[in-house]
């Protein structure tokens, strides 16, 4: 059996490969979308730091029935797709890591030529500017959200208009405008941070909704890259993933683009206006994440229902008091994301 399941993942592995480089080949004369970028980098046999292990946390699953419920909006990082950490890093906590992922970034998009040449390690050089680019964003004068967030893509863009003062220069034919560049350089970055991979059933689970005809979102902390990393994720899984098919993409709110982080209002307000679009209430809505107080209090406030993924002790944030207190006590605690087909259809998963 473990044989059998190595070779499925090699499989799986070899059809995404072969797809990315017809896709490569085919946008040759064009810019590689990020999507076609992130599967280019794989084939190209870029090392990446290795996903995270999976640890289960003894959880007892509450699988009630919600026929209420007419839309499923799925966190990312954490319940989704498993990272190192458990969640979205800007800066990795581990030195080595930091500047590791920083040093890659520096050669594989040969910046050190137009970086001012002070003594030490590119890495280390690149490291005070990306603190300081970090601190700018996350302290923008007037703004008053409490929970603000970085986007990664204009981080990285400010950084390449500095090494533009030295001539710096890209590939517009292959990487596209400077704004898609900087998303392939964010990606770049992130993904030699963090390593990802989708957790078990995420593609059935995915499909499942789907398949109920229920509406289906992602509500997230997320980056411009997030979609284009789950998507990967899924590929793995199941080469035919297809992400679009299973979620609009007018169903997918990030705290990039609403510049607040959970647990602020605002990114869970911005959902439930799309959704108040479709004639769908706050309380028809159930929200999955693994973060009980920065995810799932902040959905039960605003009047969505609320489930707590509790299959990976690394991204799980909640304890047993919390799953007592009437306030943040989630509506069904699944283990598994399979197990998404009991609350929605009353069926078995």
């Amino acid at each position: 059996m473990v044989q059998a399941a190595r070779l499925h993942v090699q499989a799986s592995r070899l059809h995404y490969g072969v797809r990315a480089c017809a896709e490569a080949t085919e946008a040759r004369f064009m810019p590689l979308t990020l999507q076609q970028y992130v599967a280019y980098l794989d084939t190209r046999g870029t090392t990446w730091p290795a996903p995270p292990e999976i640890k289960a946390r003894k959880a007892k699953p509450r699988l009630d029935y919600l026929p209420e419920v007419r839309a499923v909006t799925w966190n990312v990082y954490g319940t989704l797709l498993a990272i190192s950490g458990g969640e979205l890093l800007f800066e990795h906590p581990t030195p080595f890591i930091m500047e590791t992922a920083l040093d890659k970034t520096i050669q594989e998009f040969k910046m050190w030529a137009a970086m001012s040449r002070k003594p030490g390690q590119p890495a280390e050089y690149l490291r005070q500017i990306y603190g300081n680019l970090v601190a700018e964003q996350r302290f923008i004068p007037g703004n008053v959200e409490k929970s603000p967030e970085i986007a990664a893509d204009r981080l990285w863009e400010s950084f390449i208009k500095m090494l533009f003062q030295k001539d710096y220069q890209f590939d517009a034919g292959f990487y596209g405008s400077l704004n898609e560049y900087s998303r392939k350089v964010a990606y770049f970055f992130h993904a030699s941070l963090q390593g990802t991979t989708c957790y078990r059933g995420a593609v059935d689970a995915l499909r499942l909704v789907k398949e109920a005809g229920l509406a289906q979102g992602l509500l997230a902390d997320g980056q411009c890259f997030t979609t284009a990393q789950l998507q990967r994720g899924l590929s793995q899984q199941d080469p035919s993933a297809n992400l679009d098919e299973w979620v609009d993409p007018s169903l997918r709110v990030f705290s990039c683009d609403v510049r607040a982080r959970k647990p602020s209002k605002q990114i869970f307000r911005e959902a439930l206006d799309v959704f108040a679009q479709q004639g769908i209430l706050p309380e028809q809505v159930l929200h999955i994440g693994s973060r009980l107080q920065q995810d799932l209090v902040p959905a039960r406030r605003v009047g969505m229902r609320t489930g707590l993924f509790a299959g990976d002790r690394a991204s799980l944030q909640a304890t047993k008091e919390q799953l007592k207190e009437s306030s943040s006590r989630p509506d069904v605690l699944l283990t598994d994301l399979r197990q998404i087909a009991e609350v929605i259809g009353g069926g078995k998963s």
